[in-house]
Parts: structure tokens; sequence; C-alpha cells
């Protein structure tokens, strides 16, 4: 079982860092390679719409100068994908959006690479907007015949300094039980 995170946040190591690595604790636990990749500091592009991925179908996008084409690689290897991003002005940030829409290009453009993987999204946010966030995430998946792993309620954890998420207890037990979850129907689905 190989799960990877992709963390959308400009910050490295912040709060959007924390709850992915309480969603990977248990997964970890329950005996799943985990990965996360953080994408602060990568400055990866937005989709240019030039439609190579659909000319080419080599399963890569035609931008070959940032961090994307080894993002789809580590989407096509895993079992599940986990997308963390804080919610910049009710939305997730530049960051996440043009993973969002480059993989999924080089996904549809490829019969759908992630399709009956496990999926599940994760917002950082200081107070609202993580609705509208967690929304654009899970889009993501559910375009893309990917099966979405919920929680015990929304996968949102509020903070607003570095660090804040882990006082919000609600939050991280949500994380946790994502985590739990994942881990669960992964053994279910592979039979480990």
């Amino acid at each position: 079982m190989k799960v990877v995170a992709f963390n959308g946040s400009a910050r490295k190591k912040g709060n959007t860092t924390m709850l992915l690595e309480a969603v990977l604790q248990p997964l970890a636990e329950a005996g799943a390679e985990t990965e996360l990749v953080e994408l602060a500091g990568t400055n990866p592009k937005g989709c240019k719409a030039c439609y190579v991925c659909f000319k080419e179908k080599d399963g890569t996008c035609a931008v070959k100068d940032d961090i994307i084409n080894e993002c789809i690689a580590k989407m096509v290897q895993a079992d599940a994908i986990i997308l963390g991003s804080p919610t910049y002005f009710a939305d997730v940030s530049s960051e996440m959006k043009a993973l969002i829409d480059r993989c999924g290009m080089v996904s549809r453009a490829n019969g759908d690479l992630y399709r009956r993987k496990l999926g599940a999204s994760v917002v950082a946010a200081r107070r609202a907007g993580a609705i509208h966030a967690f929304d654009s995430m899970n889009h993501f998946f559910l375009i893309g015949q990917m099966i979405v792993v919920g929680s015990s309620y929304w996968n949102i954890g509020h903070g607003r300094e570095k660090g804040d998420v882990s006082g919000d207890e609600e939050g991280m037990k949500t994380m946790r039980q994502l985590g739990e979850n994942m881990a669960w129907l992964l053994t279910k689905l592979h039979g480990a």
C-alpha cells in the first residue's frame, strides 16, 4: 500500500503539513508506505491548455521545467492520493490549483490514470472559506473516477499562525480518523 500526500501550501512545515502528517501517521502504523511532497518553493506553473498531453498520450505534461511530472509519476504509483491546501481567498492555493489542473489534464488525456485510487482532501483555514477549497480538491478526485474517503467531520483544521492547528482538537481528531478510514479501506481493497 502506497500513499502520497501533496502539500499545496506556499509555506513548508506549517499548518497544512501538520494536518497531512496527522492523516499519514495511522496509515504508516497500518503498514502503508507514505510520502509527503511539499510544493512550497517549487513554483509549479498552471496549465497552458496546449493539449500536447492529449496528442502524445505518454502520461506526462509538456511543461518539463517544474515538479508536476514528478507529481504525476508519484500519483500513478500510489494506491491513495491526499491533497492538502490552506484556504486562500476561499479556495486552494495557486500551487494546489496548478497541481490539480495539470495532473488532472494528463490523467484525462491518458484514460484516467488515477481511476479507482483512493483520494482525500485536507484544508487548513484561519476561519472561513475552507468548504470551497475542500470541494475544489474533491472535484479533482471525482472527475478522475477516484474513491473519496471521508472522516468523522469535514477534513478541516483551524489555525492562523504556524502550528496553531495542533490546538484544534476536533480538527486533529478528524485527520487521524481520516487516516484510519483510508488505512482500513486500503487493507480491504488490497487484502493486506
